[in-house]
């Protein structure tokens, strides 16, 4: 199994659990925080996507999804077009509400074709390529990669977490 192949694989399970934290949630299940900073499921699965993408298509010199495809404009958050949500704070956060879980599972499917594109033209050479020199040191390709992996697993986790609050709350 090569490194590329472990890749795709980590990042196809985002997207399952992206699909099961969204699953059969109305807009009210999306949009409620468990508690009063805490995030929603939207602001969740929109973060990680966000950062998906962002930094896949600068490590990769794509154009973002978010941006190329209309999707700032579809899911309509009213935030600034590069926003990532990467410091938002609580009541930014509150403001990004969404009316359907198919427009992001939507979003995450058109980021997670794009991430695989890029994968699977993946050498292992290319895991070494300087991406980030804004750190020491440097940030190669393979560590970014594995950086965003490992955000996004971790904010999904959050997401079925906090749809696991909503769901209780409403039995």
């Amino acid at each position: 199994m090569h490194a590329k192949d472990i890749l795709i694989d980590g990042f196809g399970r985002i997207r399952e659990e992206v699909h099961a934290a969204v699953e059969g949630l109305g807009p009210e299940g999306l949009n409620a925080r468990p508690g009063p900073d805490a995030n929603s499921v939207a602001w969740l699965v929109w973060h990680l996507t966000r950062v998906q993408d962002d930094h896949i298509a600068d490590a990769f010199g794509l154009d973002q999804v978010w941006l190329s495809q209309d999707w700032a404009e579809r899911l309509g958050l009213g935030l600034p077009r590069h926003d990532t949500g990467y410091g938002h704070t609580s009541a930014k956060a509150a403001k990004v509400r969404v009316d359907s879980g198919d427009l992001l599972t939507g979003y995450h499917d058109a980021v997670h074709e794009q991430t695989l594109g890029a994968l699977r033209a993946l050498t292992a050479k290319d895991l070494q390529r300087v991406v980030d020199e804004g750190w020491d040191p440097p940030v190669t390709l393979g560590v970014r990669l594995v950086s965003v992996l490992s955000d996004d697993l971790q904010h999904v986790g959050q997401a079925a977490y906090a749809r696991g609050l909503v769901r209780s709350a409403d039995a």
